[in-house]
């Protein structure tokens, strides 16, 4: 009785878990789903959790993740407002968020999803792309380029598209993969970009000559200027001097013979100031003075100083 019992239990546990399995799924967060009954949607599902449903063939469940999906478009050729050509490639964003729509349109498939995701982003481009310039895609100034207005229009464009609103997904982000160029014009850019930057090195250099010779003139300016200021110093001092040797010509005057004497004193004592050696004429002024000795006699002799003549010996002086 016992045995019998116990296998009831065990067979009602197997088959509540097995009605618990059949009419009950689970809805991860990462997830979205939609529920069909006999083929056609019933009940879009797009919060996580434990959903009751009917078994199959009655009721069906597509699950789809709803994460960020990303794909990256081929190089499509497009022409800019100034009739370049160039080849781009965009990168893209998005999310399911009607998943009874994306059922509807692409039976859970996204690849075909992102092919028609992609059909649309490459018109968006195009016309967004033809309403601007090659130097606004492509520059050696950044200050031309404009690639992140031309992402956020096409990315606008590509939202307010009136199929998007039917298949049930949202475009998140998009931005420039790769902007190229053909190979056929490709030595042509270049060239330009080139001469571009040629003429930028001209200015530049035109600039740089200009203000070097903008600070050798102030150089030059400063110069006259700071020699004229000492020029006029010089003929201060010189005045000045001037003025001052006048005072001593007077008094020269008065003694002609003894500033001479003086004049030649000077002169001999600057030239012998160091140890010299000089072969002169006797008659060389100031040299001359020296034609005369002087000789100092002790004054305990009692004897004056005697000059000694030429031809005079110190032994025998001459009496004054």
């Amino acid at each position: 009785m016992k045995r019998q019992q116990l296998t009831i239990w065990v067979s009602a546990i197997l088959a509540v878990l097995f009605l618990f399995v059949v009419l009950v799924f689970q809805v991860r967060q990462t997830e979205i789903a939609v529920v069909t009954t006999f083929g056609q949607i019933t009940r879009p599902i797009t919060e996580p959790g434990g959903y009751f449903r009917w078994p199959w063939p009655i009721q069906k469940i597509y699950k789809f993740d709803r994460r960020l999906q990303n794909f990256e478009s081929r190089f499509d050729q497009v022409t800019t407002a100034d009739g370049r050509s160039l080849t781009v490639s965009i990168f893209a964003g998005w999310r399911i968020q009607e998943p009874q729509l994306f059922q509807e349109r692409f039976k859970g498939s996204f690849t075909r999803a992102q092919d028609n995701i992609e059909d649309l982003v490459r018109n968006a481009q195009a016309s967004v792309l033809a309403k601007y310039s090659f130097s606004e895609l492509v520059s050696t100034n950044p200050d031309d380029l404009k690639l992140k207005q031309i992402e956020a229009e096409v990315l606008e464009s590509v939202q307010s598209d009136s199929q998007i609103q039917r298949f049930g997904v949202d475009i998140e982000m998009l931005g420039f993969k790769r902007i190229g160029l053909p190979e056929s014009i490709t030595a042509n850019v270049f060239d330009r970009m080139k001469a571009e930057r040629q003429r930028e090195v001209s200015r530049l250099e035109s600039e740089g000559e200009s203000e070097a010779i903008r600070i050798r003139a102030e150089a030059d300016r400063q110069r006259q200027q700071i020699l004229a200021d000492a020029q006029a110093q010089a003929t201060v001092i010189v005045g000045q001097g001037e003025a001052e040797a006048a005072k001593y010509y007077q008094v020269f005057q008065k003694n002609p013979e003894f500033a001479i004497f003086l004049m030649e004193i000077e002169t001999l004592e600057g030239s012998l100031k160091d140890r010299t050696t000089m072969i002169l004429d006797q008659q060389t002024a100031p040299f001359h003075l020296l034609k005369q000795v002087i000789v100092d006699v002790p004054e305990q002799s009692g004897e004056e100083a005697v000059p000694v003549s030429e031809g005079q010996s110190v032994d025998n002086p001459v009496e004054p």
